[in-house]
């Protein structure tokens, strides 16, 4: 039975690769029965959001960045032969940043579990490309949030590699919009500790 959040079950998506993509980017991949993330794209070193996401601080917005390895060629070098760099130990900053913004959230403590193994220290050879993060990461925030395993079948698809589609932002739960009012475009994971088990309806509306 198809997900109530799709809206073409019999069409499929092509995507680029996102870390912690906003949530306007998991709307829209919940339309389809078939989202397919192109970690093979050509590295374009103008493409942050593939190692970037921005998250809701308690002074406002904050982008965490995964520092990745400067390519040996950038002609034709694709974004699942990027390796991830140990600089400034990220993961650390990550996590603490994770920790302060969401803390208070009503449902950290439910979620946050299964993302801690990616903020932990990384191989000391940097040997894991930033494809493998943000696959492994995408699949557990489509497990969250109901939608369809990623897949690597397509053979026609809504192709939105170059440019994603600009979605109307719903406003939900903020723990601090009182003080800092309701913040859009943010990283799922600000819906996700925000709105738990709700996070799907919020994408549903975007998609009315």
């Amino acid at each position: 039975m198809a997900s109530p959040l799709v809206l073409y079950p019999d069409r499929a998506v092509l995507l680029p690769p996102r870390y912690c993509g906003d949530i306007g980017y998991y709307a829209l991949m919940a339309r389809y029965g078939n989202a397919v993330v192109d970690y093979a794209m050509r590295f374009d070193k103008r493409q942050k959001a593939v190692h970037r996401t921005t998250i809701a601080d308690t002074r406002g917005p904050l982008t965490l960045t995964v520092p990745i390895a400067k390519p040996e060629k950038t002609s034709g070098t694709r974004w699942d032969e990027i390796r991830v760099s140990t600089h400034g130990h990220w993961w650390d900053v990550h996590r603490v940043a994770l920790e302060s913004a969401y803390g208070r959230t009503p449902f950290f403590e439910f979620y946050i579990d299964r993302f801690l193994p990616f903020f932990s220290p990384r191989p000391d050879d940097g040997c894991e490309t930033i494809a493998d993060l943000d696959a492994a990461l995408d699949n557990i925030i489509r497990d969250i949030l109901g939608i369809s395993p990623a897949s690597t079948a397509c053979s026609e698809a809504d192709d939105f590699r170059r440019a994603l589609p600009a979605l109307p932002a719903v406003p939900y739960y903020q723990v601090r919009a009182l003080q800092m009012g309701f913040i859009p475009s943010l990283s799922i994971l600000d819906l996700i500790f925000n709105m738990g088990p709700e996070s799907p309806l919020v994408l549903m509306e975007m998609n009315r």
